[in-house]
């Protein structure tokens, strides 16, 4: 499987080769081992920080299923902590206002957009009702871990 970032080197891999090359006969060769080169020197680090990131949102979206507040409420950044006077209210924030991120039974992760100080996961979910939500989790990194800094929910009209 080819992961978005892959893609994306793909794509720019090809836009400098196709630059260089001239010729229509040299292009498909070049144009094949461009795409071997490309997919094959994927960072192995850049697949560690996605899995990281999305695992710490899965665990969180775990944590809500259990009604484990104080779990949930240890996935929040620092800044978000601070807001709340307990994990609890944390929780009961949580339930009113994002009740497709508290009852979510089906998560698919898409693209990262990586921003100065912040990463920006998009996340397609079904929470209540059978109801299909966009929601965009803001992750920062504290201390070396990736922390859930905010959340956006947006109605979705497509399936996941």
């Amino acid at each position: 499987m080819v992961s978005l970032n892959g893609v994306m080197r793909l794509q720019a891999c090809l836009a400098r080769l196709s630059m260089r090359v001239v010729s229509a006969g040299l292009l498909s060769v070049a144009l094949a081992g461009a795409l071997a080169l490309c997919l094959s020197t994927e960072p192995v680090q850049a697949n560690d920080e996605v899995a990281d990131m999305q695992e710490v949102i899965s665990e969180q979206l775990d944590a809500f299923a259990q009604d484990d507040d104080v779990r949930a409420f240890s996935y929040a950044s620092p800044s978000i902590q601070r807001g709340f006077s307990s994990a609890e209210a944390f929780g009961n924030m949580v339930r009113k206002q994002y009740p497709a991120v508290y009852e979510a039974t089906t998560v698919r992760f898409r693209e990262q957009v990586p921003h100065p100080g912040f990463v920006v996961q998009r996340v397609l979910l079904v929470g209540p009702e059978g109801r299909y939500w966009e929601a965009y989790y803001r992750m920062e990194r504290q201390d070396g871990e990736w922390r859930i800094a905010g959340v956006v929910l947006k109605r979705s009209e497509l399936g996941i």
